[in-house]
């Protein structure tokens, strides 16, 4: 047989569950989270995994979008919705969660306009094309994701020279903190990234 080292042949593709525990139907579901879980297929077009994996216990559905909201959308202070998407990108990272990295690096890409930005930030943020506020930003972030009992006066005024402030440093910690909970979760559910993820935003839309 003649080999032809030019002919690639394409990588079968492993369907995987999205959880290793029960996900329900969309059918079963209370009215608001079925709600809520609609509303965001009609934006984006899919339902992201997450909503459906955690929609196992309802009440614990509510509660972690509720806090997720309160910290991720909204318009006041002084972090911007990239800034937000980083920092859940790069600590996502050092927590080896897959599907935290995909999501919200594809969530990074829309917001950023910037195609390469999300791969650069979950590898070595210090490397990427950004400017050194935000990689103060994230220096503080990872801090607090690896070892956040050291944290003290110097990190505080490093920030603060940056254009930080106190609230600045509060939303930091918070969205730090809440994704380390997102984080084990997903990799203990082996919660699997939508395949639609991973090419959003890496190509201007036609």
């Amino acid at each position: 047989m003649t080999h032809h080292p030019d002919v690639v042949k394409e990588q079968p593709v492993l369907k995987l569950p999205i959880s290793r525990f029960p996900v329900p139907d969309l059918a079963d579901l209370p009215v608001d989270i079925r709600e809520k879980i609609v509303a965001v297929q009609e934006k984006s077009g899919f339902v992201p995994n997450v909503f459906l994996t955690l929609a196992h216990r309802p009440d614990e559905f509510r509660a972690f979008f509720a806090y997720h909201d309160a910290l991720m959308i909204k318009d006041t202070g002084g972090l911007t919705k990239v800034d937000r998407e980083m920092i859940v990108t790069a600590t996502s990272a050092k927590n080896d969660c897959l599907y935290c990295v995909v999501a919200h690096g594809a969530i990074l890409r829309i917001y950023s306009k910037a195609p390469l930005v999300a791969d650069q930030v979950a590898v070595n943020h210090n490397k990427a094309d950004i400017p050194p506020r935000q990689k103060a930003m994230l220096d503080f972030a990872i801090k607090v994701c690896l070892d956040s009992r050291s944290v003290g006066d110097q990190d505080y005024a490093t920030l603060y020279q940056h254009g930080f402030d106190d609230e600045d440093i509060w939303d930091i910690t918070a969205i730090t903190a809440f994704f380390g909970l997102s984080n084990r979760m997903a990799n203990v559910i082996s919660m699997r990234p939508n395949d639609e993820f991973f090419l959003l935003g890496r190509f201007p839309r036609k």
